[in-house]
């Protein structure tokens, strides 16, 4: 009855304080901090169960890794012909077909990089005969190359339609032209046909 009221007050505040200290927590409500709203929360648990990259610098990292094993594996494609995992421009049965129809056949612009340079160097010498005669190859090089072009490119239309009537063909005649002009042991994919042999 004479009792100091703030004393009493007191009292009571120890007793509530001593009653939530042995409260348990939930451990999925992490004390500091607002409960997240629904949708935040579903987000979060499906970037967790999905292995998606919770930042951006995680994702980069993620991309990275990605494109190089991609790389190293198209690598691996272009040397052993495997199509899985060749580029965009070499996949496909019509490609593979003309690259195979390229590699069988001996072809005149594949010596067309030696032989420019020889002309090159031929042409720098200061001696008129020999200036004369570099151009004259020179000249004797490119009609062999263009005959030889054409006849591979009528051959070539010729297979393609037989063997692909109902296939996309666009760009592959150019796409042979391109490899002709590549020596043999630089082309890529590697050339999975000796010469000679059909395709």
């Amino acid at each position: 009855m004479f009792r100091s009221r703030a004393n009493e007050e007191k009292v009571r505040t120890d007793k509530v304080t001593i009653d939530l200290s042995k409260q348990t927590r939930d451990p999925e409500a992490p004390k500091g901090r607002p409960t997240p709203k629904r949708s935040e929360a579903q987000t979060q648990r499906r970037r967790a169960s999905s292995g998606a990259p919770a930042d951006r610098k995680e994702a980069a990292k993620r991309q990275r890794e990605a494109r190089r094993t991609d790389l190293a594996k198209q690598r691996e494609a272009l040397a052993s012909g495997d199509e899985r995992y060749l580029p965009a421009r070499d996949k496909g049965p019509v490609r593979r077909f003309v690259r195979d129809f390229v590699d069988s056949r001996f072809c005149v612009a594949e010596f067309f990089l030696p032989l420019a340079v020889v002309i090159l160097v031929m042409s720098m010498v200061r001696v008129g005969q020999l200036q004369n005669i570099a151009l004259l190859i020179w000249l004797g090089v490119i009609v062999m190359i263009i005959v030889d072009s054409i006849g591979l490119v009528i051959r070539m239309r010729k297979q393609l339609n037989e063997r692909f009537p109902n296939e996309p063909r666009r760009g592959a005649v150019a796409y042979g032209l391109m490899r002709t002009l590549q020596l043999r042991r630089l082309r890529l994919p590697k050339p999975q046909v000796k010469r000679g042999e059909r395709p």
